[in-house]
């Protein structure tokens, strides 16, 4: 079953669509205070960044974003600066959760990736690519937003996808969700 959209008026603008995974598709993103991290990071991107969100799915192991930049602002460098600190702040959260049964195993694929980088430091939560994909067209832009939005659906987690809380697909079917979007149509 698609997702229901409403009926506005918005146009399609300079939309992206944005995937990011963790490292070896690790299920890092499995808890829900992890899931929260990357909410808090899209809000915060939202009203100081710049970022301007049509539609989100946080999965386990990879986050999807249909978004622009608003004028004045570069959509990289938001994304970078997104992934950056949600790394950082993951990491933290992993690092310091006493029932993460899966802290050392998850601690050592982080660290033995960020070893075999040289952009990184110490640890690398994110793969290096945000496989970016303009959607130029209003059929492209729809066919990702019913990608984004059944994700849930085919990973068998939900019937419906307004019924997912990690995603934007109750915004468009009218009821709340985590964080305020711009609708593309």
């Amino acid at each position: 079953m698609q997702v229901c959209y409403l009926k506005t008026l918005g146009r399609l603008s300079a939309a992206l669509s944005s995937s990011f995974a963790v490292v070896q598709w690790v299920d890092a993103l499995s808890r829900q205070p992890y899931k929260d991290i990357i909410i808090d990071s899209l809000r915060y991107c939202q009203e100081h960044k710049g970022m301007i969100l049509y539609a989100y799915v946080v999965m386990s192991n990879h986050v999807h974003l249909i978004c622009a930049a608003q004028d004045g602002y570069n959509l990289s460098d938001i994304i970078r600066d997104m992934k950056k600190h949600t790394s950082k702040k993951l990491l933290e959260a992993i690092q310091n959760n006493p029932h993460e049964s899966r802290k050392n195993w998850m601690m050592w694929i982080f660290k033995s990736a960020g070893e075999h980088n040289p952009n990184n430091k110490e640890f690398q939560f994110w793969q290096q690519d945000n496989r970016p994909i303009q959607l130029s067209t209003a059929e492209m832009a729809r066919q990702r937003l019913d990608y984004i939005h059944q994700n849930p659906v085919k990973e068998g987690l939900v019937k419906e996808a307004q019924d997912y809380i990690y995603s934007s697909a109750a915004n468009y079917c009218s009821e709340p969700g985590l964080t305020p979007v711009e609708f593309l149509f």
